[in-house]
């Protein structure tokens, strides 16, 4: 069991990793997702990399309507941090089974549009701290316009609107990301991370861009972010987890400490 708010405490690095047909994958503005490794051997590499949290989002969940509890439960029992599980979460029974299978946290997106009683429910029933929502963004003209369903569908709301109606529903943290800078490792857009800070109480977590050490490193001084996140980097290039954290803590950032014994 994890103390989450201890982990909350501190600026945190976490890995975001995506799953579609029981393979790893990443693509590019969340299009042409290419296989980029097998599930069990990365969540067992990020464990000797001393991440403070992993997101497991499963793309087949959202358009299959399946959950994969087993493969949950798998990944739990190798993942010795804190694990967000998202991808299809419709009901409050899916996220039982979801926490009973060894997730920390559930990460819901599309079923908050289509049904926002369910999110007051379940931070009711599961406590807020067992709740995030994830918001993805296209900038349109000079509006973040919200998508759901893997960034497939534009909602009827821009970021403000939706912003306002998620600071009701209390959760514990909003995940943020860019759908433009996804996947090109271009930096993180700073301005969509203000607006998100500056609209809700709710801690950040930012995703979408992120193109190194030091692009880490001016938004964690540059905002009051919570939490960043990350993919391609990790993924794509010889930058590791504790190695960012290493230079973030250099750097003054209230990170927490890393072994480097191991690396």
């Amino acid at each position: 069991i994890y103390n989450l708010y201890f982990y909350m405490l501190k600026k945190r690095i976490v890995p975001i990793l995506l799953s579609k047909n029981n393979v790893l994958v990443k693509g590019i503005k969340f299009n042409s997702s290419r296989i980029v490794g097998s599930i069990i051997p990365s969540i067992q590499i990020f464990n000797t990399r001393q991440v403070d949290e992993l997101i497991f989002i499963d793309i087949n969940s959202t358009q299959n309507n399946i959950i994969n509890f087993d493969l949950i439960n798998e990944i739990s029992k190798l993942c010795f941090c804190p694990l967000t599980v998202g991808g299809g979460i419709k009901t409050i029974d899916d996220i039982r089974q979801l926490l009973a299978n060894g997730a920390d946290k559930v990460c819901i997106n599309t079923t908050a549009y289509l049904n926002q009683d369910l999110i007051h429910e379940a931070v009711k029933i599961f406590g807020s701290q067992s709740i995030v929502i994830s918001i993805d963004v296209k900038k349109i003209g000079d509006e973040y316009i919200c998508f759901r369903n893997s960034g497939t569908i534009q909602t009827e709301y821009d970021l403000i609107s939706w912003l306002k109606i998620v600071e009701t529903f209390s959760v514990g943290e909003i995940l943020i990301t860019s759908i433009d800078k996804d996947g090109t490792m271009s930096g993180y857009d700073i301005d969509l991370i203000k607006i998100t800070q500056n609209n809700v109480s709710i801690p950040v977590l930012a995703a979408g861009g992120c193109s190194s050490y030091y692009n880490m490193l001016q938004v964690f001084k540059e905002t009051d972010i919570s939490a960043l996140c990350a993919s391609s980097i990790f993924q794509f290039t010889q930058c590791t987890p504790k190695l960012a954290k290493k230079y973030l803590r250099e750097n003054n950032i209230n990170i927490r400490p890393v072994f480097m014994s191991n690396e």
